[in-house]
């Protein structure tokens, strides 16, 4: 299968991002990519997700979208580990600047059921960072986060020399969205199993793998605060690395969309 790459509506994000307006979705633009996407594995869905969730967190609050964006179950990785989101974000109250995203990839399994982004953020104070966010199909088609890690770059990048205006939101390094779908298993062709890891060294680890077996991700937590996140898709009918992301120590508050 070929690779899409959704730069259209990455780029008109971005458009709305790097000024004081607020974004709106390009619904006719993402209609047409959907269109002429193959099979039920649709990345640009994942993207058109991502703006929304990002849009709800600056007109709603930024822990209020988290709420209301978050499945059931739903994990944010902290310095100490993977908590369960519900009643953390509970306690939360909305800072009066949210942090603000864009996506830059996407992986998702054969049947989009499960699909993974991942992106830049800017926090309030300024602090770039990554962050990687875990996207469930419900029942009714919606997608859900069940899990999300973000932490800021160490070092942080120079500050830019652009003229930077109060209330205007800058997000780096991002032109496109990459958008990656695994292969379907061929009919009566057994899909072979992902590739077995192993524990070295004394750290947590966990993850799922989608119900059709085309998709797995995974997380590793290790010593104070360090993480990793690896996400692995069956693809040119093999099993394939599409993120291996190492992610240095950061709160719960550093993630995003």
């Amino acid at each position: 299968m070929i690779r899409t790459l959704v730069s259209i509506v990455a780029l008109s994000a971005l458009a709305a991002c790097s000024s004081n307006q607020r974004p709106r979705l390009p619904e006719q633009m993402i209609n047409r990519m959907l269109a002429g996407a193959p099979g039920e594995a649709q990345p640009s869905r994942i993207v058109a997700r991502e703006i929304e969730f990002a849009r709800a967190a600056r007109e709603q609050g930024q822990w209020t979208a988290f709420r209301a964006f978050a499945a059931p179950g739903a994990l944010l990785h902290g310095r100490d580990g993977p908590i369960l989101a519900d009643p953390w974000l509970a306690a939360q109250s909305d800072p009066e600047t949210p942090v603000q995203w864009a996506p830059r990839a996407i992986w998702m399994s054969c049947n989009g059921a499960v699909a993974v982004s991942t992106g830049r953020f800017r926090d309030p104070q300024g602090l770039v960072g990554n962050f990687i966010t875990v996207w469930e199909r419900q029942d009714n088609g919606d997608y859900l986060w069940s899990y999300d890690v973000g932490s800021p770059d160490d070092p942080q990048p120079p500050p830019r020399e652009d003229d930077i205006q109060d209330g205007d939101i800058v997000v780096t390094a991002i032109d496109a969205v990459a958008g990656n779908f695994a292969d379907c298993p061929r009919r009566g062709d057994p899909l072979p199993a992902p590739p077995a890891f192993s524990i070295a060294g004394d750290f947590s680890q966990g993850g799922e793998v989608s119900d059709d077996g085309t998709l797995r991700w995974r997380w590793e937590h290790r010593g104070p605060g360090e993480r990793r996140f690896i996400v692995d898709y069956f693809y040119q009918r093999k099993w394939q690395t599409g993120l291996d992301q190492e992610m240095p120590a950061g709160p719960p508050q550093a993630s995003a969309g």
